[in-house]
């Protein structure tokens, strides 16, 4: 058995990537058979692709991009296609953790900043929940039994998960870039929905607590920010709500610095971020606030848990770009239609009320 664990392992760094691969050919559509003909390929190449047996991510540079342009002159779904880089990132962060410490290197949780598209892509392999861009796509007839999701074996799931567990909890290392390991693995280890996960990480956020005392900007500011977020998707709303409070508002650093980070999880700000230092260095100008705005108020319809997060950017944003409403009308309706049946219902604070509200007036003010 101790000889099989290895092959496995390396079986399923290509599973997501290649199950979105999948997709792609059935959005041309051919079978197998037809895209390797089209790719001029042979069959079995196609087939290891998609079964992850045969990663993406070890594809050359050139010959990579090659695939996507020919997949796209087929009449692939660009939206797709678009998701491959992150179904990559998915891959080499579950081989990088299902490998064990001793062949390990350096873990690519420590090496950047992972964005919504790569979380997504994970919780997919973790827990068969689809991302949101593929969520309503009508489900392909297909013959035989096929797998809904790229769904690791069980096996796999829990050594992922208790090795992410083993990261969180090691001892804080190689300054900037220990601290971002830990603070995606225990954000990851969030998305465990076994009873006895659930509580350990709990526990390991509540043990945090101390970063959610800080007031303003600190070198740990991303770290409890993750923190209160990842207790916010667990059911307890309180640490997010003293978050905001304590160490966003009225510092201008701090407010930067939330949607420096929002901009890079949701896409709008591109270039890839080795640590957290760019929440703080990175300037509005570098990213497209039309892009954040729409993000942020697709985020308000469909994350209740952090209603009062994506409250407060939203006031920031508007506050800083009180145009943004004229750029975008349909756009400002969608967020007027919504922060009125916010502000109609009970399920906001106080100040996410307040906020909504300013939120509100500003959309009426700049109407056309």
């Amino acid at each position: 058995m101790a000889d099989k664990a290895p092959a496995q392992r390396r079986a399923a760094t290509g599973i997501v990537a290649g199950y979105v691969l999948r997709l792609i050919r059935e959005s041309v559509p051919r079978t197998q058979t037809e895209l390797a003909e089209g790719l001029g390929v042979d069959l079995a190449t196609v087939q290891g692709r998609e079964s992850g047996r045969r990663p993406l991510a070890h594809m050359k540079a050139g010959a990579f991009l090659d695939l996507r342009r020919r997949l796209l002159a087929l009449g692939a779904d660009p939206t797709l296609l678009g998701l491959l880089d992150a179904a990559m990132d998915a891959d080499r962060i579950i081989g990088a953790t299902l490998l064990s410490p001793e062949d390990s290197q350096r873990h690519p949780l420590a090496d950047w900043v992972h964005t919504r598209d790569t979380a997504h892509m994970i919780a997919w392999a973790l827990n068969g929940t689809a991302p949101p861009a593929l969520s309503n796509r009508p489900a392909k007839a297909r013959r035989g039994p096929v797998a809904p999701a790229p769904l690791l074996p069980a096996p796999e799931r829990r050594l992922f998960f208790t090795r992410l567990r083993d990261s969180a909890e090691a001892p804080e290392r190689a300054g900037e870039n220990g601290l971002l390991l830990q603070r995606q693995a225990l954000y990851l280890s969030s998305y465990d929905k076994a009873p006895e996960a659930t509580s350990w990480t709990a526990y390991a956020l509540h043990a945090r607590r101390d970063l959610l005392a800080a007031r303003g900007w600190t070198p740990h500011w991303a770290a409890a920010r993750s923190t209160a977020t990842a207790l916010a998707r667990l059911g307890d709303r309180q640490p997010l709500l003293d978050f905001i409070e304590r160490a966003m508002v009225d510092d201008d650093t701090a407010e930067i610095a939330n949607l420096n980070y929002w901009a890079y999880w949701f896409g709008a700000l591109r270039q890839p971020q080795a640590d957290d230092g760019f929440m703080r260095e990175s300037g509005p100008s570098e990213w497209e606030p039309v892009a954040l705005m729409r993000s942020l108020v697709e985020g308000l319809h469909r994350a209740p848990g952090y209603v009062d997060l994506y409250a407060h950017s939203l006031w920031a944003l508007l506050t800083a770009h009180r145009w943004l409403p004229l750029a975008s009308p349909d756009l400002a309706d969608r967020l007027s239609r919504r922060t009125v049946q916010l502000l109609d219902g009970g399920l906001i604070s106080s100040r996410a009320r307040q906020e909504l509200t300013a939120v509100h007036y500003v959309l009426r003010e700049n109407r056309t």
